[in-house]
């Protein structure tokens, strides 16, 4: 990125912050990009699910009964295929992706936990990390006023759809924070424009 470029993109991210007037949302994520919608907006985390991800069954049956499993401890599970902290949610297993320590995660996990808004909840999922299209036909059915999950392709019967021009030949979307090939700096989480969602809360 040169110097034009890293102008361009931080008076980009000023004038969304700008527009934003909703600015204490609860984002609930599957993965990290509510996280990085929140570090681009300096917004508060109000949610925790920061620095972690899921598998997106599991996420959706969690968004399926939230409230529940907000009250259940986690403990801890000892995950093979990853080399960071995993954790058990009742039968939901959290992958802590960005924290050193179980008593870490578990800690900011808890601190976030309270600040949830009930009422200014958003919900974002993607079609990867095993999702199906039965994860997708029950995340659209979740009861959720303001929910998107993102897909590499157009799903038209599913109002919560959202495509990402970019991924076709994959079997869901990539990684949404990476920078698209083009000389505006722009992430493929921007071509959702995620300040009018949160504007609705």
């Amino acid at each position: 990125m040169n110097l034009l470029q890293r102008i361009e993109w931080r008076l980009y991210k000023e004038r969304k912050r700008r527009r934003l007037k909703n600015l204490s949302p609860t984002i609930i994520s599957s993965n990290c990009n509510g996280e990085f919608i929140y570090y681009d907006m300096k917004l508060k985390f109000m949610s925790p699910t920061i620095n972690l991800s899921f598998d997106m069954n599991d996420y959706v049956r969690m968004l399926e009964n939230l409230r529940w499993y907000m009250e259940q401890p986690i403990f801890p599970y000892d995950d093979p295929r990853f080399s960071y902290p995993t954790g058990m949610l009742g039968d939901i297993e959290i992958r802590f992706n960005h924290y050193k320590t179980f008593e870490e995660a578990v800690n900011k996990w808890e601190e976030r936990k309270r600040r949830i808004d009930w009422d200014n909840l958003f919900i974002l999922g993607i079609d990867g990390d095993n999702c199906t299209y039965e994860s997708i036909r029950r995340f659209d059915a979740l009861p959720y006023k303001h929910k998107v999950i993102f897909t590499h392709k157009e799903y038209p019967e599913f109002e919560s759809a959202y495509y990402i021009k970019g991924f076709e030949q994959e079997t869901g979307v990539g990684v949404l924070l990476g920078f698209k090939q083009q000389f505006l700096v722009r992430r493929y989480l921007d071509d959702f424009d995620y300040i009018s969602f949160l504007n609705e809360g």
